[in-house]
Order: structure tokens, then sequence, then C-alpha cells
């Protein structure tokens, strides 16, 4: 097999990892000059710069009067993780599952909470559960926009407004990028390192005031570490929620956080972002409409995330193959474009079926997705044409 010519153009920025993902186009260290370092986080000026990274996040997203929004530890999965077992035990709940990181928190509802009332939800990677038979009389736990899996809710018509429990939600992939529908939301976290391209290590939880009543009026059953705690002698701790964070911050991550938020500000705002994210996914979804190799791993196009777009290789001469050649085949062609220095860690979840996994966020520039679409046909044949020399 005659070994395919590389395209001309290559991408500007070739960074298309889902998480950290890429930073804002034009980011320089030169804007953090300003950082507030060598200094105590609880400083007044510490302090104000937290407290602004709140309130102008809280802005940007649109979030209702009431909400509140607090800087918390550990990333995505720490503010997850204090949502659960801040909030879990007061009645049964539905746990929804479709990817990794919802499959996630079934494990730590069920295995490390072990709570006596749980039905799980259940969907393999491409589909969505049954959204019809989520009960909201109870709790529901679920991801808005599946990163493992490139599936997302299509909206939030689904769920109920008159509901008895609490909707806790992991919003990671899906915040700044696509339209939340905050009233359905009781509890919802993301990521300073996803949609903005922010740093890691830095969780953000929404609360919603029916969430804030569940926290002042139950306690659960088990001990809840220091750095779960969301309130004191039945109040909530609201400090947490004016920046006087539980932990120490990296207040260089802070700055970072700022001009991340900065630059969404200039932009136009949450629906400039929603808007680009929805054209970046366009561009991969023009190519894949006229390429035979490859389709989206999300199999209804209103369930398809416009973040993190999960591609499966469905050329039959592949799909014939063991599993575990599959496998090895998607990771060549994210291997090749990464030794060429095109596309950077667009390999499948470690856990998700073989393929590949483009970010389309909003700091993605759309002439770079343009740009990377031919490199993936000419890897595609490269690795063909590997296979067949090993034939």
């Amino acid at each position: 097999m005659t070994k395919p010519a590389k395209p001309a153009a290559r991408p500007a920025n070739p960074r298309f990892s889902s998480g950290p993902c890429t930073k804002r186009p034009g980011h320089s260290l030169e804007n953090l000059r300003h950082a507030f370092l060598g200094r105590s986080h609880r400083a007044g000026d510490g302090k104000a710069r937290l407290k602004q990274a709140i309130d102008r996040t809280a802005a940007l997203l649109r979030l209702p009067d009431g909400y509140r929004l607090g800087i918390v530890p550990a990333s995505d999965t720490g503010a997850m993780e204090m949502a659960l077992w801040s909030l879990l035990g007061a009645r049964g709940v539905d746990v929804l599952a479709w990817e990794s990181f919802g499959k996630g928190w079934v494990t730590d509802v069920v295995k490390q909470l072990k709570l006596p009332d749980v039905r799980v939800l259940e969907a393999g990677y491409g589909a969505l559960p049954d959204l019809g038979q989520v009960d909201f009389a109870r709790d529901v736990v679920f991801t808005w926009n599946g990163t493992t899996s490139g599936v997302r809710v299509p909206d939030g018509a689904w769920i109920a407004d008159d509901r008895d429990g609490l909707t806790i939600c992991d919003a990671t992939s899906a915040a700044f990028a696509q339209d939340l529908d905050w009233p359905k939301l009781d509890a919802a976290t993301f990521s300073w390192q996803k949609a903005l391209g922010g740093e890691a290590q830095h969780g953000m939880l929404v609360l919603s005031p029916r969430a804030v009543e569940r926290l002042e009026a139950f306690t659960p059953p088990w001990p809840l570490p220091k750095i779960f705690r969301l309130t004191k002698q039945g109040a909530l701790i609201e400090g947490v929620f004016r920046g006087e964070t539980i932990n120490t911050p990296s207040m260089l991550c802070v700055e970072d956080w700022l001009d991340a938020l900065a630059w969404a500000e200039e932009l136009g705002g949450i629906e400039a972002l929603i808007a680009r994210a929805d054209a970046n996914a366009g561009a991969i979804a023009d190519w894949v409409a006229r390429t035979p190799w490859v389709d989206f791993l999300a199999a209804v196009p209103e369930t398809r995330s416009n973040t993190s777009v999960c591609l499966s290789i469905v050329d039959p001469a592949i799909t014939a193959l063991a599993d575990e050649a599959q496998g090895a085949f998607a990771k060549r062609i994210a291997g090749l474009l990464a030794e060429e220095g095109v596309a950077y860690d667009i390999g499948a979840y470690r856990d998700a079926p073989p393929g590949l996994r483009i970010w389309a966020g909003a700091t993605v520039e759309r002439t770079d997705l343009e740009a990377l679409m031919p490199w993936l046909d000419w890897a595609y044949e490269a690795a063909r044409a590997q296979l067949a020399e090993a034939a």
C-alpha cells in the first residue's frame, strides 16, 4: 500500500486534549504578572481576588438569584465528592451513568456511602439511559456532558420543576460551552481546567437555595472530612462562597482563571462561548459526514457533545479485528499525529471503546480543527499501510 502524502497545512495550536484543555487564544504568562504571590490568601487583597473570581464566574454563567458559588479543593472530582457526601442520605437516589465518570459516581453512592435505597440507570457508551424513568421524588445524580463518551443530555426539559429531591450534576465539560438549565440544577460542579482552559486542582460548587436548605436541615450519618464540610452548627459556612476557601488555593491559578474570564467577557459572554464550541463541533461534523471510515460514538445527533467529541472507527476492515487490535489501530492514529506535532492527546479515554476524542471547546480555534481534519485522514491511511505491511 502506498504511503499517503502529508497535508500541507498544520494546526497552529495542536493541543486538543480533553483536560487540561488548551489555553485561550493569545494566552501568555505575561498576563499573570500581577498574581498575588508570596502572601496569604486570607489577606484582604487575596480574598478580594478570590471573591472576584467567584462573582465574575457566576455572572458569566448567569446563575439565578439566590444561587451560591464557591471555590473548593480537588477540581471537579473534589466538588462532586463534597456534594455527594454532604447532600445525600435524606431520601432515595437515582444515579445515571453512561460513561466512565458517571460510573465513578455510582461507585461512590453504592460502595462508599453504601446508601440503602439506590437505583442505577445505566446505558452503554454512545447512548443515554431512559430519562423518562427518573423519579424526581428521589435525589438524582448525573453528568450533563459525558466527557469520555461524547454524549450529553439534550436539555433540562426532562427534569421536573416540582421535584421533591435534589438534582446533583457533574457539569465539568458542559459549563461555559453548553446551555445549562440552572433552575433545574440544585448542585452543580465543574473545574477550571476544562472549557476555559484554566489550571488544575481547583473546583467550583454551585448550590441552589433548595440545596442550602438540605445542608442546613439534614446531617449525614457519616463523618465528613474537613475539606467536605459546608456547615457549622447547622448553618451554611457562607465564607466558602465569599472567597474564604477551605484550604489554600494557588493564587497563580486564580490569576490565570481571572485572565480566562476576562477573555470570555470580552468575547461576548456565555452566548459567544457556546457559539464557538458549536462551530468547532460543526467543523468536525462536516468532516465526519464526508468520511466513510469514521462516525460519532454518540448515536443520536441531539445528544452529541460540542466539547468532548468522541469518534469511532467504522471501517469494516478494522471493526473485523479483535478488540485489542482495534484499540492498537486507534492508538496508532493518535500516535502518528502526536509524532507529527499536529494533535496531542486525542486518543479515546482508557475505559471507553477504541477511537479518538477531540476537544472542541471555545478555547480551540475552528481554523485549527479544519487544518486537523486532513491529518486525521492521513494518519488513518498511514496506519492502514502499516497494518498491511505487518500482515
